[in-house]
């Protein structure tokens, strides 16, 4: 996990990205003829909110493009999988065969964090470019590059039938590492700044860096998602459902609501999640949980029937959304085609839109920090999330000899953790992870070798003497990232203190299930060697984190 943002020696640096700020005339992209409305609109913004974290201020020139973005990324993804799910891959070949790619791998960092799991980690991250067919939302600035307020990290288990979606607020303090410059190439060395500045200057290699720097999480796919296309995907879908509190006439946004719930489209849809003075405080943190919501009931209608049963829908879906984005050259149509086939009990209601823990940045009230140890834990949850696969059904053999022998759960395990490593402190660490999934680790101590160097390789070992040693330390070793295989045998270690586990390892109530103990097993030691790579957990999201999901109130905006 990488340690907390720390401003640098000279100070904060100048946010040079925020010398050429998109113009605040966002409205531009809903004026119904398609042409830029004039600049002198700077000088009629309505007065800003008051200063806390997570508003935005006169900074926030770019509120429409973050609330634009944010819905097509998921939208785009989406669509594409669910079409690609239903197995008619000829005609989807033919519809995604014009996806555009960009290969970044050129500028990636040379040690990547390492993706052990199975999971899919896909970085998705809106463009507000104005090339091309987005030339109709400010051709003015066709030539100013891309520039982002929206971040998301797609993580989809390895079962498939659940994906979690990160928002990374765009003022989050992070540690930046050396970058090229997208277009001048010119070198920008490593600095404390705004994590939407690493794509504002270095672009997708330098964000997927920033990401993998700051979380360890090893990003497989990006995903970019330009303007074009989201009035159609949300018309394709017959509108979303949104519900506001009370009547909205923002002239500003051009946004005239009813109160209650209610159906938009197009149009309306755009001016809805771009909205920020009349909805909400005026900030981005309850603007990106409106957005999240609004999202959440697009893949609610994505993955409905009515959709998956309607081949004219699904292609207007498909073709909206493949317009709409620029992949990685690696995701391509095939590799689409197997994710989505393999992602298929993958519903509405396994996916979560989380933000990711903040809080207040101390030397600056405009800007906001990841909160720890919250942040740390939700992107370890994620790096080292389980796959649960089916318990095995006793083989005719095994009936034949007699009754299956009962499934042996981690309560019912006696664990000591050596460190065989130098690392201090790392078999207390292991400890804690083990003793909050329900292990009963009995004591730690050191292992490393005699003369004093790390052990190589990490163990899982029974008594030799144990007739069910082996069936004991089996669920400890499917709980390490590494494939490690059970031995019979010990290891003397050179010191052993008991251990307690700390307030916040206390297991769950499915790690206790049945009431089992392990008063009666033997003791299984773990030796954590220099290969050791962790504790499997299960995805966990933090109670300070904000969760929006299939069961969240579309009213509670």
């Amino acid at each position: 996990m990488a340690p907390p943002p720390r401003p640098p020696d000279g100070g904060e640096r100048p946010r040079r990205h925020r010398a050429a700020p998109m113009p605040p005339a966002a409205p531009e992209t809903r004026h119904p003829e398609g042409d830029p409305p004039p600049r002198r609109r700077r000088a009629a913004e309505p007065p800003e909110p008051p200063d806390g974290p997570g508003s935005r201020r006169g900074r926030d020139s770019g509120g429409g493009k973050r609330s634009r973005v944010l819905a097509w990324i998921s939208i785009a993804l989406t669509v594409v999988l669910v079409g690609l799910s239903l197995g008619g891959y000829t005609l989807y070949r033919s519809l995604l065969g014009n996806l555009r790619t960009q290969d970044v791998s050129g500028g990636l960092n040379a040690n990547r964090p390492v993706n052990t799991t199975g999971a899919l980690n896909v970085l998705l991250v809106g463009s507000d470019t104005r090339a091309g067919n987005n030339k109709r939302y400010g051709q003015h600035m066709e030539n100013e590059g891309e520039r982002t307020d929206t971040i998301i990290l797609l993580h989809v288990s390895p079962n498939r039938d659940k994906a979690t979606l990160i928002s990374f607020p765009r003022d989050s303090m992070v540690q930046i590492p050396a970058c090229k410059h997208a277009r001048t190439k010119a070198a920008i060395p490593p600095r404390l700044d705004m994590i939407n500045s690493a794509f504002n200057e270095g672009g997708m290699a330098c964000t997927i860096n920033t990401i993998e720097a700051n979380t360890n999480i090893r990003i497989d796919h990006y995903i970019k998602v330009d303007f074009t296309g989201f009035k159609n995907i949300v018309d394709a879908l017959g509108g979303i459902q949104i519900c506001v509190p009370h009547a909205v006439s923002d002239k500003k946004a051009k946004l005239e609501l009813r109160a209650g719930k209610q159906i938009v489209r197009g149009e309306a849809a755009l001016a809805y999640v771009r909205a920020r003075y009349a909805l909400g405080d005026g900030g981005d943190i309850s603007r990106i949980k409106r957005q999240q919501i609004f999202l959440s009931q697009v893949v609610k209608k994505a993955t409905s029937g009515d959709t998956l049963t309607n081949p004219g829908k699904l292609i207007s879906l498909i073709t909206a959304a493949a317009q709409s984005v620029v992949m990685d050259p690696q995701l391509d149509v095939d590799t689409l085609v197997q994710i989505a086939q393999s992602a298929r009990s993958l519903t509405a209601s396994g996916v979560k839109f989380v933000t990711v823990p903040w809080e207040a940045y101390p030397s600056d009230k405009n800007r906001v920090q990841w909160k720890q140890p919250d942040a740390g834990r939700l992107f370890e949850s994620l790096r080292n999330d389980i796959e649960v696969t089916p318990t095995a059904k006793p083989s005719a053999a095994a009936s034949a000899s007699g009754p299956a022998k009962p499934s042996i759960k981690p309560a019912q395990v006696k664990v000591q953790v050596l460190n065989g490593t130098s690392t201090p402190g790392r078999a207390k660490d292991v400890a804690e992870a083990l003793a909050a999934q329900g292990f009963d680790v009995v004591t730690v101590g050191d292992a490393r070798n005699a003369d004093g160097t790390d052990r190589p390789q990490t163990q899982v070992l029974y008594p030799k003497k144990a007739a069910d040693g082996a069936d004991y330390a089996a669920p400890l070793a499917a709980k390490l990232v590494s494939k490690v295989t059970p031995a019979d045998g010990k290891v003397k270690p050179g010191s052993v203190v008991p251990f307690t586990p700390s307030a916040t390892a206390v297991p769950t109530a499915q790690a206790n299930a049945d009431g089992a103990t392990a008063a009666d097993g033997p003791v299984i030691q773990l030796v954590i060697g220099a290969d050791f790579k962790g504790v499997k957990v299960p995805v966990t999201i933090p109670d300070s984190a904000r969760v929006v999901d299939s069961k969240t109130d579309v009213c509670s905006t």
